[in-house]
């Protein structure tokens, strides 16, 4: 199914500091790829390092705040300089975000949308003259909840739905020029939840007024399942290697059998009445 890098190839890969990113930038690495590793923080990135040299790999590791688009057009532009083309690029950085509308602001919502979606766009917009040059692909790691909306998770859904949506309108304008766009879905990977949205929960539920019992249920379900349900960021990024290396990948890939049945809930659910009726049992 897949096919060997050559040396030559470069992939540029965001939000590399922890999880998916970081085991998906070494395992770019492991497979022959030139990776140009990304992060807000440098000073976030000595797990990172670590993991590179425990692989014994070398990674290309620069900083990049995607909601910058200007240091997105000038990260492009010095890896083109530094390699002379780019061949593929893997939009991984994004942030959780834990909320319900009423008791958050409409500019919490922009913020999580500066992120999630418009940090995407930043990057493939730059990238996207280069990528045509090689034939390259252009792979967004979403979520499951880029397909079905859930609980106290409005931002961060409606952004990811918006980078599906916008993925999808693109696949085939890009394919026309030779450019293969996929989106990767991972469902609960292990550590992520709890520490990326970087909330006191129990405070949080102390402050949600009327939403109280329903956030307290969903956190309860929700921590649960990330703790002891979830994948391993490496697991994760297996996928993401294979949309990277895969003769012919799907647009759309789950990272587990899990998020391939959670995802057919909706993509079967004509009415909607499943989704609702799902998601309604996490907050009963």
């Amino acid at each position: 199914m897949s096919s060997t890098a050559t040396p030559s190839k470069v992939v540029l890969i965001t939000g590399t500091s922890s999880g998916i990113g970081l085991a998906a930038a070494v395992a770019a690495a492991e497979a022959g790829w030139h990776t140009v590793a990304t992060l807000r923080d440098p000073g976030r990135a000595d797990a990172l390092r670590e993991a590179a040299a425990d692989a014994g790999v070398e990674l290309d590791i620069r900083r990049l705040d995607v909601t910058d688009e200007a240091a997105a057009i000038a990260l492009v532009e010095a890896v083109l300089a530094d390699y002379g083309r780019l061949d593929a690029v893997i939009n991984n950085a994004g942030a959780g975000h834990l909320g319900t509308l009423e008791n958050e602001t409409v500019a919490d919502v922009r913020e999580v949308m500066e992120v999630n979606f418009f940090g995407v766009l930043h990057l493939s917009k730059a990238a996207l003259p280069h990528l045509r040059a090689s034939s390259g692909r252009l792979i967004t790691v979403t979520s499951v909840g880029g397909v079905i909306g859930q609980p106290f998770n409005e931002a961060y859904c409606a952004a990811k739905f918006a980078v599906e949506g916008y993925m999808e309108s693109l696949a085939p304008v890009a394919k026309a020029l030779g450019v293969t766009v996929s989106v990767v879905e991972p469902g609960a990977v292990a550590t992520e939840f709890v520490n990326n949205i970087n909330l006191d929960l129990d405070a949080e539920v102390a402050a949600a007024g009327p939403y109280a019992p329903t956030l307290r249920a969903y956190l309860e379900r929700t921590t649960a399942q990330f703790r002891n349900g979830a994948q391993t960021p490496a697991e994760a990024a297996h996928t993401v290697l294979e949309a990277l290396t895969a003769d012919r990948p799907a647009f759309r890939i789950q990272t587990s059998d899990w998020a391939r049945d959670f995802t057919a809930t909706k993509l079967t659910d004509h009415d909607g009445s499943a989704v609702i009726g799902l998601t309604g049992t996490w907050i009963a």
